[in-house]
């Protein structure tokens, strides 16, 4: 976590998890009329994405990533799972 790659490698984890939890609040908000939790992990996650963005361009300013890999570890954002599956693909590559 004290290099730009570990903060986002955070951000990512945490991000993807926001993720899964709005699979559980949105069958909440619509069919148990239960917007209040859908409301707050929405919030958060929006928060998240916007930092695993601009974290994403700090650390491919960083480690000079190409367009292609900053473009799969914005896709992976989109996709259920994809920030796992991107962090065992992509990030850990830049450890080695």
């Amino acid at each position: 976590m004290n290099t730009t790659l570990g903060r986002f490698r955070a951000v990512a984890f945490l991000e993807g998890c926001s993720f899964l939890l709005l699979f559980i609040t949105m069958p909440l908000k619509y069919w148990m009329s239960m917007p209040k939790p859908n409301y707050f992990v929405g919030m958060v996650h929006g928060l998240l994405f916007i930092l695993y963005v601009l974290l994403l361009i700090s650390v491919s300013f960083e480690n000079k990533w190409s367009f292609k890999k900053i473009f799969l570890a914005f896709i992976a954002s989109l996709i259920p799972f994809g920030t796992f599956i991107a962090d065992k693909k992509l990030y850990r590559t830049e450890l080695n």
